[in-house]
C-alpha cells in the first residue's frame, strides 16, 4: 500500500540532506574558491523548508519504471536548485517585493539585493551541473536530454517567460487563454519538466512519455489555481508569506475572474483529467496520483 506521508516526508528529508552535502564552499568552489557570503545566501535560500514537491515528482515518476529514489535524487536536486533560485528573484523588490519566504526573512532581507540576485544565478547554474555530472545519469545522451529539459522548463519558454507575461499583465489584462498561457509556463512548466525527467530517467517510451506530459500539465494548473485559491483564501501564518498580494498587485489570476468557489469547482476537474492521464500505469504511479490530490487539497 502506498504511503504519501512517508514518501513526501522521505523525500523531503533526502533532499535536505543532499542539498546540505551540495551547498557548501568546497563543492561550489573552482577555478577560483566561493565566497563564504555567497554560499550563505544561497543556503539561506534552499534550505529549512519547503516540500520538495519537485523532486517528488521526479522520484515518483522515475520509480514508475523501476528506478530507485537514490538514482533520481541529482535529478531532483538540480530542479528543486532551479526552484530555490526562482523564489529567491521572485521575492525580490523589483518582482514580488516579498520580505517573508517559508516564514523566515527573504534572502534580499536577510542580505542584500545584489547578494540576492547572485544566489539565484549561482543556484541556476549549478543546477546544470547537477544535471550534467555522470553520478545523475551514465549515458551522456541522456544527461543531455535532462539538460534540454530543465533549459525548456525553466527558460523563455517555460518559467521564466511566465515570469514575464505575469508582470506585463499587471498592467496590460489577460484573457482567460492568456492567464492560462501565463501560468502554464510561469508553475506548469517547472512541474513538467519534473515528471518529464523522471520519465527520461527511466528511459519511457514515446506514448509512456506523452501520457506523463499529460498529468503533469494538468497537475500543473491545479497547484497553480490551489496557490491562487490559497492566496485569497488562507492566512500568512499558514502560508509563511504575504497573501493578498495578488489583488493588490492586479496580478491576472482565473479566481480574481470567477471567484473561489467556481475556482474550487475548476480545480476537482483538473485533478481528475490529471488523473485519469495516468490510467495505463495502474497502481505503479500512485504516488503521482496521490501528488496530485495533494495539490487540489493543500492548506499552504
Amino acid at each position: 500500500m502506498y504511503d504519501f506521508a512517508a514518501d513526501i516526508a522521505d523525500c523531503a528529508l533526502a533532499v535536505e540532506t543532499a542539498l546540505d552535502r551540495h551547498l557548501t564552499a568546497a563543492r561550489l568552489s573552482g577555478p577560483g574558491p566561493a565566497a563564504d557570503r555567497l554560499v550563505a545566501a544561497m543556503r539561506h535560500g534552499s534550505l529549512n523548508g519547503g516540500k520538495r514537491l519537485r523532486p517528488l515528482l521526479v522520484r515518483q515518476t522515475a520509480t514508475i519504471f523501476g528506478v530507485p529514489p537514490a538514482q533520481s535524487l541529482l535529478a531532483g536536486l538540480a530542479i528543486e536548485a532551479v526552484h530555490c533560485y526562482s523564489l529567491i528573484h521572485d521575492d525580490l523588490p523589483a518582482m514580488d517585493d516579498d520580505d517573508l519566504r517559508r516564514g523566515r526573512p527573504t534572502v534580499h532581507k536577510a542580505y542584500d539585493e545584489a547578494t540576492a540576485i547572485l544566489a539565484g544565478d549561482a543556484l541556476l547554474t549549478h543546477a546544470f551541473g547537477l544535471l550534467s555530472h555522470p553520478d545523475c545519469h551514465p549515458d551522456s545522451s541522456v544527461r543531455i536530454a535532462l539538460v534540454s529539459e530543465l533549459v525548456a522548463g525553466s527558460g523563455a519558454g517555460g518559467m521564466a517567460g511566465g515570469q514575464m507575461r505575469d508582470i506585463e499583465g499587471e498592467t496590460a489584462p489577460l484573457d482567460a487563454s492568456g492567464i492560462a498561457t501565463m501560468q502554464a509556463m510561469k508553475t506548469g512548466a517547472l512541474i513538467r519538466a519534473s515528471v518529464r525527467i523522471g520519465a527520461l530517467l527511466g528511459n519511457a517510451d514515446p506514448r509512456a512519455l506523452s501520457a506523463l506530459t499529460a498529468y503533469a500539465e494538468a497537475a500543473g494548473r491545479a497547484f497553480q489555481l490551489a496557490d491562487d485559491i490559497l492566496d485569497v483564501t488562507a492566512t500568512p501564518e499558514a502560508m509563511g508569506k504575504a497573501t493578498g498580494k495578488d489583488a493588490s498587485q492586479g496580478k491576472q489570476t482565473l479566481v480574481a475572474r470567477v471567484g473561489v468557489d467556481a475556482a474550487r469547482a475548476e480545480l476537482k476537474l483538473i485533478i481528475n483529467e490529471a488523473l485519469s492521464a495516468l490510467r495505463t500505469f495502474g497502481p505503479k504511479a500512485d504516488g503521482l496520483r496521490a501528488t496530485a490530490r495533494y495539490f487540489g487539497s493543500r492548506e499552504n
